[in-house]
């Protein structure tokens, strides 16, 4: 802790080693070691240390079976080891006592499965489900147009229309009807020549 006040100055801990009060060469030799693993200066590098320990001592109390007891040569270290083969064992019984005989079963519907037959036909009566629904007839449906230039799903060529021959220029032509040469003004001649300079005065 701080001392009291001497006139303008107050004692304080010193914050590290003085030099007259060691007898040795200094405090440089208080820097940590560079060998060994413990209190390694931190400031280098530091190699790998690996520690060596004896032998470990016999266990009093063997838990392994020992050489006393055989192993099978069909042991292996996956497991048992058996060849195939053949299993003899009775019938087993049946709970059911009377079974079906050869002339229980049908085999002639079978043979169009087995054997190549001709293709025919099977005439069958109409389900009975299918009189519920009301379908429209064929008259009901109108076909799409295949003439024109708006089709559904067909192609449509170029179409021109006809119209009548026009009256311009042909001998039906009322001239009287058509303007005359005065009905339109004159043309400046700057519009389709060389314009020439204008001055203002």
């Amino acid at each position: 802790m701080e001392g009291p006040w001497v006139g303008n100055w107050r004692p304080h801990p010193r914050r590290g080693p003085i030099l007259a009060e060691f007898s040795t060469p200094g405090p440089k030799y208080w820097l940590p070691g560079l060998t060994g693993h413990m209190a390694h200066d931190p400031t280098r590098d530091r190699a790998p240390a690996y520690s060596f320990r004896g032998t470990k001592a016999p266990s009093t109390d063997n838990c392994s079976p020992g050489p006393r007891y055989f192993i099978q040569p069909s042991i292996t270290k996956t497991g048992k080891y058996v060849p195939p083969t053949a299993l003899l064992l009775g019938r087993s019984k049946s709970k059911i006592e009377v079974t079906p005989g050869p002339s229980d079963y049908l085999t002639e519907l079978a043979n169009k499965h087995v054997y190549y037959t001709a293709p025919s036909n099977h005439m069958v009566f109409r389900r009975k489900d299918l009189k519920g629904f009301r379908t429209p007839g064929p008259g009901t449906y109108s076909l799409p147009r295949i003439l024109g230039p708006h089709t559904a799903y067909t192609h449509a060529e170029p179409c021109y229309s006809m119209t009548g021959k026009s009256k311009y220029q042909s001998c039906f032509q009322d001239v009287a009807k058509t303007p005359g040469p005065a009905a339109f003004a004159r043309v400046d001649l700057d519009v389709y020549k060389t314009r020439a300079p204008k001055f203002s005065m």
